[in-house]
């Protein structure tokens, strides 16, 4: 049974940062892509980031494009999101998520199969 547990979050400062990681365990095996997805109280969860695992290409959305990096470590079945610049628009509940198969892996969460707890982060001005 495969398992995404996210962790990293907190309470931070305008202009600071936050690393976020996410750790696979139980019945893992190469993903096709995983990304990050945010979810703010009365707002629709929305797709941040993107990587596809076995090219390692990145996709982001605008809102983060340029201060948000994501990346993994093969080795530690580990993703990570390296978060700079924080905004307090930036404050909400954020998940990883993993697709197994091919397909689409646009920032839609319907795309993705497997998703963690959730870790919050909160920036304040």
């Amino acid at each position: 049974q495969v398992q995404l547990v996210d962790a990293g979050g907190g309470s931070v400062q305008a202009g600071g940062s936050l690393r976020l990681s996410c750790a696979a365990s139980g019945d893992t095996y190469s993903w096709y892509c995983m990304g990050w997805f945010r979810q703010a109280p009365g707002k629709e969860r929305e797709g941040v980031a993107r990587i596809y695992t076995g090219s390692g290409n990145t996709y982001y959305a605008d809102s983060v494009k340029g201060r948000f990096t994501i990346s993994q470590d093969n080795a530690k079945n580990t993703l990570y999101l390296q978060m700079n610049s924080l905004k307090p628009e930036d404050t909400a509940m954020y998940y990883c998520a993993a697709r197994r198969s091919g397909g689409s892996c646009s920032l839609r969460a319907t795309n993705f199969d497997y998703w963690g707890q959730g870790t919050q982060v909160t920036v304040s001005s």
